[in-house]
């Protein structure tokens, strides 16, 4: 709950609304969306990550982006990856290294549970994702078609296997 008003904050940016499959505009939007986290933590099937950048005289750091692993089932063989990164944090490296970070734990947590395969999903126009996702060796797969709400638009299906 410490990080309820970063992430009110970092939400603001309307190019992080433009992407997210969900917004946080205030405290109850905030303290649903951490819940949401912590009962994914507790089913096992959902794991989130906040990315905390160090701050010189800071015990917690700033929230710079988020990290996801979701749709983990046991004896599943592919599970779904997601993140965001917060403006003032673009263009640093965040996305990939958390990235390739996440990825690199969930195959070392769930590889003996079945897992092989992690998909990465992102709007067709959203180029900045597609180059996160080519820098952490997910391949290019496939078009979706458009799923509104969610994905109102086509998008780029990415796959990283563990033999990467």
């Amino acid at each position: 709950m410490a990080d309820v008003a970063a992430l009110i904050e970092v939400s603001r940016d309307r190019a992080l609304r433009q992407w997210a499959s969900s917004v946080v505009d205030n405290d109850t939007d905030g303290a649903r969306w951490v819940q949401a986290q912590q009962r994914g933590w507790a089913a096992g099937n959902r794991f989130g990550f906040a990315v905390l950048e160090e701050q010189p005289g800071s015990v917690r750091g700033q929230l710079v982006g988020n990290v996801l692993l979701k749709e983990v089932i046991s004896g599943k063989p592919e599970a779904e990856v997601g993140y965001w990164t917060a403006a003032h944090a673009r263009g640093r490296g965040v996305a990939p290294r958390t990235l390739e970070a996440l990825t690199s734990w969930a195959f070392d947590t769930f590889e003996a549970d079945g897992l092989e395969r992690l998909k990465l999903l992102h709007q067709v126009d959203n180029l900045a994702s597609c180059r996160v996702a080519q820098k952490c060796r997910y391949d290019f797969d496939s078009i979706l078609p458009a799923a509104p709400p969610s994905f109102p638009r086509n998008g780029h299906l990415h796959i990283r296997r563990t033999s990467v």
